[in-house]
């Protein structure tokens, strides 16, 4: 029969209550919420690009900067393996997507062609007249590439959040394009100038011979090139003399941090990893002596001898202001690009648009809310003012879950809210016509209401579970708007189940209790 245990009844008035707790702060204006306790739930819906205005920026990865330097790390690689096979060539270099070599004898080709296999087994070599060419195999380079693009978007997903915007949009467009959209930034020009940073910081050693030149224009030793001094050092005019091989990378860096030297001007510490502080501490031992340079998107912004074995940390002395410090660290611990970024479009998104837009949102939602809520009034009469009831308890509660995990909410948002209202009666119309049905088969009042919710669950949960698996796909598969419409109408659905059956239930129960009706206004 008819029954709603108390604990049922407790669960159900918390839920309710606490949903309605969660979502005030979406009608509370900040400096009323600053007035109350601190245990008064503060998390409000996010807005989207749309809604509360910002930034949208389109950035291109440029790839070929990529493979280029991962082809210096394998030229460097494949200069080793011919000198301790003792296989003499010329002209080591490269030359576009390939590394490109004389043999001295062509009777070396097949040792030649073992030797680079052991080095990287993803390199394919052609032979003519002697002249080698190197590559990566087709298979290798679409990695290689995705790789770079997934780095790429993972890095500045990392510099974004150090800068601190809440919710930001990263997603990959096309072969080699990210798209950035960052909500509540109106002047995106600092993010912009963080993003166009490579922050490739390497160390690599100094000629032994001729560590440091005052023109550029100079023969250099095999295997070195030419960098210049970072422009605020106090060597600015002098270009040091760097070797090719890069014996750490900045990959191996966990940390770095502002902190001052004894004369109180801005340095930036950073410590590696146990791999990177085994590696520093083995190359500091063997190169006791030599000039350390510390790389820093092509500029050597520190030059310091290895007087010791060091294990662990160091530190970047270069004259900086406190906020070029404080930027130098953010993107030393959000990591380095592998690959250049170019800004190809820029817009702004200003706030009266934004607003518009929730205006419009706010008419759509509270006009389709009015139109079914009429509807069931006029096809249930008192039935469907409680399937209304539950109906609100639907909005609040909807918002109260996008509060909780923190969702954006934009345009295609507000439309699956409006949707979800119309679905979350849908359960109602069932339960109703169903109980209309028990009493046209003469069933008496409370049987025909216990058996119109008991027989319409299989109909609604099956409809609801088609639903969800549309609305999974347009989560797991769209991107953007389109996945922000799938997760309202997901939670829309999933709450409507709850508010539908379990919170109309609850007060028609003790509606009946409480008035002891005679006849169904139904």
């Amino acid at each position: 029969m008819l029954q709603q245990s108390l604990w049922k009844t407790f669960v159900v008035l918390m839920v309710c209550t606490l949903g309605t707790l969660f979502a005030l702060p979406n009608i509370l204006s900040s400096q009323t919420l600053e007035r109350l306790p601190q245990w008064f739930p503060t998390h409000k819906v996010n807005l989207g690009l749309d809604l509360q205005g910002g930034s949208h920026i389109l950035l291109e990865v440029d790839l070929k900067a990529g493979l280029h330097d991962r082809l210096n790390f394998v030229l460097e690689g494949v200069r080793k393996a011919l000198r301790s096979e003792k296989i003499g060539y010329l002209d080591l270099s490269l030359a576009g997507e390939s590394i490109t070599f004389k043999l001295r004898h062509t009777a070396d080709l097949t040792r030649v062609q073992q030797a680079i296999q052991k080095t990287d087994r993803d390199l394919e070599i052609t032979s003519k007249d002697g002249m080698i060419s190197v590559q990566f195999t087709s298979s290798s380079l679409t990695e290689r590439k995705k790789h770079i693009m997934e780095q790429s978007i993972e890095i500045v997903r990392r510099r974004i959040d150090e800068v601190g915007t809440r919710e930001p949009l990263i997603q990959r467009q096309g072969d080699d394009r990210i798209v950035v959209q960052l909500p509540g930034i109106e002047n995106p020009a600092r993010v912009k100038e963080l993003l166009g940073k490579t922050a490739k910081m390497t160390f690599r050693l100094l000629d032994k011979e001729m560590p440091e030149v005052s023109s550029p224009h100079v023969t250099l030793p095999p295997g070195t090139e030419l960098l210049p001094g970072d422009e605020k050092s106090k060597k600015n005019s002098v270009y040091y003399v760097v070797r090719k091989e890069i014996l750490l990378g900045g990959e191996n860096l966990v940390d770095a941090a502002v902190h001052f030297d004894e004369y109180q001007r801005p340095t930036v510490s950073f410590r590696f990893d146990s791999f990177g502080a085994s590696k520093f501490g083995e190359i500091t031992s063997k190169n006791i002596g030599r000039l350390l340079a510390i790389v820093l998107d092509n500029k050597v912004i520190s030059a310091a001898r290895i007087n010791s074995t060091i294990h662990g940390n160091g530190v970047i002395e270069g004259n900086f202001t406190l906020p070029e410090a404080n930027d130098l660290a953010l993107l030393m611990r959000a990591g380095a690009l592998i690959a250049p970024l170019t800004p190809l479009e820029e817009r702004t998104v200003g706030p009266d648009l934004g607003a518009d837009s929730i205006q419009a949102g706010q008419h759509a939602t509270i006009l389709s809310i009015l139109m079914v809520a009429l509807f069931m009034l006029v096809a249930y009469s008192l039935f469907g003012i409680i399937a209304n009831i539950a109906m609100v308890f639907n909005l609040i509660l909807m918002v109260s879950v996008l509060s909780l995990i923190g969702a954006t909410l934009t345009l295609p948002g507000i439309a699956g809210i409006a949707l979800t209202m119309g679905i979350a009666v849908d359960a109602n119309v069932l339960i109703n016509e169903r109980i209309k049905e028990e009493l046209r088969l003469g069933r008496r009042m409370i049987q025909a209401i216990d058996a119109g919710y008991k027989r319409a669950m299989a109909t609604i949960v099956d409809s609801n579970i088609t639903t969800l698996i549309g609305a999974g796909g347009l989560f797991f598969f769209g991107t953007g708007p389109v996945k922000g419409f799938g997760v309202t109408l997901s939670i829309g659905i999933l709450v409507s189940m709850f508010t539908a059956i379990t919170l109309s239930r609850l007060i028609v129960v003790y509606w009946i209790r409480w008035f002891h009706p005679k006849t169904l206004a139904i």
